[in-house]
């Protein structure tokens, strides 16, 4: 966290995305995120549907979506990047931002998710994600404001009531 940062924020973080672009979460401002970390062989999976639906139905409201792929639960994240996105693309019609591959948990964690896990700096936090498809939704300041299991489904009512008070 740089020293003129008052309060934390995942401001200061890069994700690169598929295409290799370094992308600063600086540019989301103002928008309220749902960081997610996903896996393609996950019974969770399906959810990627449900995301698009919510992203279409929010993204002009403010709403985005970070897509992090990991191997790091039952390794069921196989695929290459290129594969991840063309799985993606071709199953769900994603077009939110999809990361390229990265670890969401442990000491090789991802900057990103060591500062979402981090219970000091996110007093919301619940810690590393346990299983995929695990959620942090992240307020207009990129403040951790609420967090989501697995088995809570995007478009739960639960998940909307957050996202609506929110935006």
């Amino acid at each position: 966290m740089s020293e003129t940062t008052l309060e934390p924020s995942l401001y200061q973080f890069e994700v690169t995305t598929m295409s290799g672009e370094v992308k600063k979460l600086s540019e989301f401002k103002g928008k309220l995120l749902l960081v997610v970390n996903t896996a393609s062989g996950c019974g969770f999976t399906p959810q990627l549907k449900e995301m698009e639906n919510l992203y279409k139905q929010y993204k002009d409201r403010g709403l985005e979506i970070i897509a992090c792929p990991s191997n790091d639960f039952g390794k069921q994240e196989p695929l290459s990047n290129e594969g991840i996105q063309a799985f993606c693309k071709t199953n769900y019609a994603v077009s939110f931002l999809l990361t390229q591959k990265i670890h969401v948990k442990g000491v090789a964690a991802h900057p990103l998710f060591a500062f979402l896990a981090n219970k000091k700096l996110n007093p919301k936090s619940n810690g590393y994600p346990k299983w995929n498809f695990h959620k942090y939704l992240i307020d207009r300041n990129g403040r951790m404001i609420d967090f989501f299991y697995s088995f809570t489904r995007p478009e739960s009512v639960k998940v909307k009531k957050v996202i609506e008070v929110n935006l």
